[in-house]
């Protein structure tokens, strides 16, 4: 990170193919590096194909970029009956809090284009490290929920632990 980022310097746009290397190099040591998940690409079938996975009916994926670098990103898995799941948000250490104001953008931007999908209600799951992410999503209107109220659908990955749920109002369509 340049000493000279700025909040402003982020920008959210829809994941281009071009931005395969970037997302894997923030995910994967934020992953393994900074939380310990023992956990590789090929655990993640998801990361080889982001546009068949993620950009296909209601979902989608965002990246956040300082200086043509990803440095967070999120995505939109939609898995039906008017419902979806957050994945794969994840901030570079130096791009995290309000100063730039990442997270909440990559939010942003998944928010409105659920509401604007007519999505109802938008289900993640994650683990007990990522406590920051939990304060963070409960900040943000997520509710705590029971992994037995997950939907069927719910692309459910081995280390999650821990699932919300945002129920989202015809007010925000509007």
């Amino acid at each position: 990170m340049s000493l000279s980022a700025t909040a402003t310097d982020i920008q959210i746009t829809p994941f281009a193919r071009e931005d395969h290397g970037g997302v894997l190099d923030l995910i994967l040591p934020i992953q393994r590096v900074e939380f310990g998940i023992k956990i590789t690409a090929e655990d993640q079938p998801d990361l080889r194909i982001i546009p068949e996975f993620y950009q296909t009916g209601t979902g989608g994926f965002w990246v956040a970029k300082s200086g043509g670098r990803v440095v967070g990103t999120i995505g939109l898995r939609d898995i039906g009956n008017k419902e979806a799941a957050l994945r794969k948000m994840f901030v570079a250490a130096a791009y995290r809090g309000p100063s730039f104001g990442t997270a909440g953008k990559l939010l942003t931007a998944l928010r409105t284009a659920a509401v604007s999908h007519g999505i109802r209600t938008i289900f993640l799951g994650t683990t007990d490290q990522f406590v920051a992410a939990h304060k963070f999503y409960e900040k943000n209107g997520f509710v705590q929920i029971d992994r037995r109220e997950l939907p069927e659908a719910f692309p459910l990955m081995a280390v999650d632990t821990r699932f919300y749920a945002l129920r989202l109002s015809r007010q925000e369509a509007a």
